[in-house]
């Protein structure tokens, strides 16, 4: 079993940026591949980011390509999501998720293992 933890949620303005982290325990981190996912009220849970074990291999969603940024600390056994540019529509609760395997996928089913989110609101 892997335990995720989110935290780095908050109140930004338009334009504003914030840093999630994302701690894993319960088995080691290595060889788990690492995602973050996004639910803004009355919508679908959506993708947001993800990484190889690694770190070598990341997809970004359109909607924050260029904005956001997903970084993995293995020997802290954490995963990050740097939040630069933030908009209103950004606002949601955000998910760290993970799967053991290299292989990254941008679905939510793929994915074995959920943190409880963190709040991220945006205002204009």
């Amino acid at each position: 079993q892997v335990q995720l933890v989110e935290s780095g949620g908050g109140l930004v303005q338009a334009g504003g940026s914030l840093r999630l982290s994302c701690a894993a325990s319960g088995r080691t981190f290595s060889g788990y591949a690492m995602a973050w996912f996004r639910q803004a009220p009355g919508k679908e849970r959506e993708f947001v980011a993800n990484i190889s074990p690694n770190g070598g291999y990341t997809y970004y969603a359109d909607s924050v390509k260029g904005r956001f940024t997903i970084s993995i600390d293995n020997a802290q056994n954490t995963v990050y999501l740097q939040m630069n540019s933030l908009k209103p529509e950004d606002t949601a609760v955000y998910y760290c998720s993970a799967r053991a395997g290299a292989v990254i996928y941008t679905k939510t089913t793929s994915y074995n293992y959920w943190g409880q989110g963190t709040q991220v609101t945006v205002s204009s």
